[in-house]
């Protein structure tokens, strides 16, 4: 191009047009071509000018070159914005946040542990600080030492840190965000889980599986899908069980009634569509929810782990306000 603007041996000369069957030959001169050279055997040109004869000879239109892009996988960032709100992140605090790892639970219902250092327990400021604080093995979750950062701790995992003797279990306030509930050294030992499904494996084993992606063999025969175990962190083994039965206390885990603690009711059975479970809390008001968002904490009303404080009692904007009001009121007085 440059010798031709500059009157060189290329002056005055065009650059050749690439030959195209269907333009210079035209569409039915083309596809009888097609169809004479597949039946010569047409095997000297390369394959994608046979794959192109194969398409006129039937008729049809030549497919077009694949492009150059390629799907590389999932994304492994995660913007501020589009973050669950029970997070609690500040929208200027950055264009990104922590997008969780695969592990056992969803990202939309988990709290990454760099959330739970950083935000929650204040024990570092920065993002470096808390990878300088798991490198350390300083922290443990359901009593393993996990060191990814992003690591998706989820509802009733019990969060150790031997170094400041302290134990947490993540639970649900009534207004659906994550509490970090402390608790004793005993009851760390051991958290609830939901049973998903029970099952038969090769050669008739029966197994059964949890909400968090556990999978247990030789279950009690007793225990069915949405009951709860007793699991012993140590051992991994089955302690206890509680099944889902009316009468039985309950936390609920999604929608909009998340963190409310009271006792089942009643249980209406759709055929086609979701049960309903009918839960009342310890004021006497009652609620309804689905029956996936149910989890069973205890036999009876009495509950097999600490709650957090409000003992999952929803209150009204009313009743907040007047009891702001009192705890205002009693300290002025103080």
């Amino acid at each position: 191009m440059v010798e031709a603007a500059m009157g060189g041996p290329l002056a005055g000369k065009r650059r050749p047009r690439r030959f195209s069957l269907e333009r210079d030959v035209g569409s039915e001169q083309a596809r009888s071509l097609a169809k004479g050279a597949a039946a010569a055997g047409f095997l000297s040109a390369s394959r994608g000018v046979q794959r192109r004869f194969r398409a006129l000879s039937r008729g049809g239109e030549a497919r077009r070159p694949r492009s150059g892009k390629m799907a590389r996988g999932l994304k492994k960032h995660l913007k501020r914005l589009n973050a669950p709100k029970h997070w609690m992140l500040d929208k200027l605090g950055g264009a990104f946040a922590p997008k969780p790892s695969s592990g056992p639970h969803k990202a939309r219902e988990c709290l990454p542990l760099i959330l739970i250092l950083r935000n929650k327990l204040k024990y570092a400021l920065t993002y470096r600080e808390v990878i300088a604080i798991l490198m350390q093995r300083h922290v443990m979750v359901d009593g393993k030492v996990r060191t990814d950062k992003t690591y998706p701790a989820g509802f009733m995992d019990v969060v150790s840190i031997p170094k400041t003797n302290e134990n947490f279990r993540l639970l649900y306030d009534t207004k659906g965000r994550f509490r970090l509930h402390s608790i004793r050294d005993e009851e760390s030992k051991f958290k609830l889980c939901k049973v998903r499904s029970v099952q038969f494996g090769q050669k008739g084993i029966p197994y059964l599986n949890t909400y968090d992606g556990r999978t247990i063999r030789y279950p009690d025969p007793l225990i069915k899908a949405n009951d709860t175990i007793k699991l012993d962190l140590e051992t991994n083994k089955i302690v206890d069980f509680i099944k889902f039965d009316v009468g039985n206390v309950v936390m609920v885990t999604g929608g909009r009634n998340t963190g409310r603690v009271g006792v089942i009711k009643n249980r209406e059975k759709h055929k086609g569509s979701f049960d309903t479970i009918h839960v009342q809390d310890a004021t006497g008001h009652e609620f309804a929810t689905r029956m996936g968002n149910v989890f069973t904490i205890g036999k009876g009303t009495k509950p097999w782990v600490s709650l957090p404080k409000g003992k999952g009692i929803k209150l009204s904007i009313i009743e907040e306000a007047r009891k702001r009001l009192a705890a205002a009121g009693a300290t002025a007085t103080a």
